[in-house]
């Protein structure tokens, strides 16, 4: 079974003055290093005249990491950026920030505060959310069972994906692995141990945090 984990919902930016300096913290889902590189790249190409644009990622695959100072000073920008990620457990993540200096000096502290707001109100402008690996599922009824089925999925905590209806009906749908069993003894119970969920596998599934 596949561990929960958090990531970003959308490709979003933010951005703030500090002491004259424009800073615009962008923010991406990546599902690999080429994506996040290519995301990257782009940012550069669009900002080209920037002062600075400074990145950090992190994916699960491999459990890579990786951050750039861009010519600021060494451990003022790239590790705030990529610190703010890992404390939010958040993965397949790709942040730049890129910083237009405004002629006011910002200090080691300056920096290090500017980056991490930057990468704070990039990842809250992207929504982030629980991946949360699920079963899916196919439950074969009759139409007269139908509505309590249906009933007892959704009050099980299920989420239903589809439903077809065919001679008999088969409604699909995705579960949390701890869910699944008590959702059977009430499939059971309600149908005389007529109906069961049949598990076709795993998948991910995103989850507001707020609802988690």
């Amino acid at each position: 079974m596949l561990k929960d984990y958090k990531t970003v919902q959308n490709s979003a930016k933010d951005e703030f003055v500090e002491k004259r300096s424009r800073f615009i913290g962008y923010c991406k889902p990546v599902s690999n290093e080429q994506e996040a590189i290519d995301f990257i790249n782009e940012k550069r190409s669009e900002h080209w005249n920037a002062t600075h644009n400074v990145y950090a990622y992190s994916l699960r695959e491999g459990n890579i990491k990786r951050y750039s100072d861009d010519g600021e000073p060494s451990g003022t920008a790239g590790m705030p950026t990529l610190d703010v990620i890992v404390k939010n457990e958040i993965y397949d993540v790709c942040v730049v920030i890129t910083r237009y200096f405004g002629g006011v000096l910002l200090g080691t502290g300056g920096l290090v505060r500017a980056y991490s707001h930057g990468a704070k109100i990039a990842l809250e402008a992207s929504e982030i959310v629980m991946m949360q690996n699920c079963l899916i599922c196919t439950v074969r009824c009759t139409y007269n069972q139908y509505g309590k089925v249906s009933s007892l999925i959704i009050d099980a905590g299920a989420k239903i994906d589809d439903t077809i209806y065919e001679t008999d009906v088969f409604i699909k749908f995705h579960i949390s692995p701890d869910l699944i069993t008590a959702l059977n003894k009430m499939l059971a119970d309600a149908t005389s141990g007529e109906v069961q969920a049949i598990s076709d596998g795993e998948k991910f599934y995103s989850v507001p945090i707020s609802d988690k």
